[in-house]
């Protein structure tokens, strides 16, 4: 019989391995995470050395200056999660944040009682989980020392590698962003980001994984770092201290899940928006979305209706546990009740709700790994937006991140400051259960894409029978805040007028508006990765 080569429509094949497979948006970085399962490590070792060489290589995403989360399956069978999200400091009030903002030379505003979260600045700056969050990875999952997952991140740091084109588009971004010297002679090449292809080394941020590698995570939270950290946030204006970063622990919180015509779904709780996820896939099952043609106006339709109440529910819900409850977002029941509210034509009664308009669009950096014991991660790192705050911690090389942004000055708001708490976080990793002994790790990177291509990449493997690869190659839609239904170009126009007629306001924007994507799956034995390639995805297996 000959093979059936019309189920293979992508753009490229899906990767296989024996020993383990990895899929990042850099092949460098790729590279680091395959060496590490060679020598013996796990996944979980894969996705910490993985993770830290994307800190060099695509350090306009990602750095130790902000968070990192995980979801994952173990060899053993259990299903887990780590979150590594610091909080605000403990001077950070609403009172005090809006004398500062309003005293700040630079500020727009002269009354407190006018003053709003700043995009960047020390003011956006909370306290940073990465280092942390990869030593806790290490100990409590992998098998190897810290300091060995980091070798391959401090030699590209220290030797030098060359930069991509995406990479070097964005970091343009740092030109205008760095106003201080620390963050321009850290990242800037005689006062200019890389050209394509221009090998960079970057000797301060080696030097600090140098550090955590001999002293462990302790020396960013205790040590000298830390009081780099703490003395340039206050240096700006912020309220940051050392006792700040000191009190910092990582978390081990129960994933929240569903189910998805028979896959189970597993995300990040409160504080992130993975409950967004669930609440679309409970809606979208509830209205059959996934009984439509593939390349009918319905699909995209019905699909973007159920993000559209998903978005209203978990922006008006969604915050630190800590600090506000909320509703049973995730269950069958509450999705009933919001199905009920979709229609044939677009609902303009429902509001996006947007805890930061900056988080739209903002980018970030996530990996993929499963190995041939069984272990599966999905691995979130991320600052924020590019290189977050734009401020560089002293001569460390670690630019800290603008996550703070997202909280807002109104007492009412659920996302509103306060000591301690930690903002509404878009980051989240993806885990499913296609099967008995099929297991995935994914993500789609991306601000509110996030949810978007988490419901859009189930759905095209559990309703449509994709193969992993396809999946993610597929043109994808996202709902935005201003309303819109935005296409990739390569969405049939016929889909697209007969969106029009639905009433809705349909855009077509380009490919990199939606998110990179990275999948490693474990098919009963059999180990595959799937990349993005709307950005320098990378899958390798060995």
């Amino acid at each position: 019989m000959e093979p059936d080569l019309d189920r293979f429509t992508s753009r490229r094949s899906t990767v296989y391995g024996q020993g383990g497979v990895v899929a990042t948006s850099q092949p460098l970085a790729s590279e680091a995470g395959i060496g590490v399962l060679r020598d013996g490590g796990n996944a979980f070792d894969a996705a910490v050395a993985t993770a830290a060489a994307l800190n060099v290589v695509e350090p306009t995403s990602t750095g130790l200056g902000g968070d990192v989360f995980a979801l994952y399956r173990t060899a053993d069978g259990d299903v887990g999660a780590m979150r590594a999200c610091g909080g605000a400091p403990a001077d950070a009030t609403i009172e005090n944040a809006r004398e500062a903002i309003a005293a700040d030379d630079e500020s727009d505003v002269d009354d407190p009682a006018e003053a709003e979260m700043p995009t960047t600045g020390a003011h956006a700056v909370t306290v940073p989980g990465t280092a942390r969050g990869w030593e806790a990875t290490a100990e409590t999952l992998g098998t190897m020392d810290l300091g060995d997952l980091l070798r391959p991140a401090i030699r590209l740091a220290t030797e030098g590698y060359p930069v991509s084109e995406v990479v070097s588009a964005q970091w343009e971004h740092g030109e205008e962003l760095f106003e201080t010297d620390h963050a321009r002679e850290a990242f800037l090449f005689d006062g200019e980001s890389p050209s394509v292809g221009q090998r960079v080394t970057l000797p301060r941020l080696g030097r600090s994984m140098e550090r955590i590698a001999e002293e462990g995570a302790d020396v960013v939270y205790e040590g000298e770092i830390a009081e780099a950290i703490a003395a340039e946030v206050q240096r700006a204006g912020g309220f940051m201290t050392v006792d700040d970063l000191a009190d910092f622990e990582v978390e081990w919180p129960e994933p929240v899940s569903t189910t998805y015509n028979g896959a189970e779904v597993y995300e990040l709780p409160p504080n992130n928006q993975g409950l967004i996820a669930l609440e679309a896939l409970n809606v979208a099952e509830e209205l059959g979305a996934g009984e439509y043609d593939y390349d009918s106006a319905e699909r995209v339709h019905y699909f973007s209706e159920a993000l559209k109440v998903a978005f209203h529910d978990g922006h008006r819900y969604i915050t630190d546990p800590e600090y506000e409850d909320h509703p049973p977002l995730g269950s069958k029941a509450w999705a009933r009740k919001r199905a009920a509210e979709i229609g044939e034509t677009a609902n303009h009664d429902v509001s996006f709700g947007v805890p930061d308009a900056n988080a739209e669009d903002a980018d970030t950096v996530l990996l993929t790994v499963a190995d041939e014991a069984g272990n599966v991660v999905s691995y979130i790192n991320s600052r924020f937006a590019g290189f977050g705050s734009g401020l560089v911690a002293g001569d460390t090389g670690i630019a800290l991140q603008n996550r703070g942004s997202s909280f807002s000055l109104d007492p009412d708001h659920p996302n509103s400051l306060e000591p301690g708490k930690r903002p509404f976080h878009t980051l989240i990793p993806g885990l499913a259960r296609f099967g008995e002994d099929d297991w995935a790790a994914f993500g789609v990177m991306g601000g509110y894409m996030q949810p978007q291509g988490h419901v859009q990449t189930i759905a095209n493997v559990v309703d449509y029978g994709m193969p992993i690869q396809r999946a993610l190659d597929e043109p994808r839609w996202r709902y935005r805040e201003d309303g819109t239904l935005a296409l990739e170009p390569h969405f049939d126009d016929d889909v697209a007028a007969k969106l029009v007629r639905r009433d809705h306001d349909v855009r077509t924007l380009s490919p990199s508006a939606f998110g990179g994507a990275q999948i490693a799956r474990n098919e009963g034995g059999v180990l595959s990765a799937a990349t993005e390639p709307r950005k320098d995805g990378n899958a390798q297996g060995y």
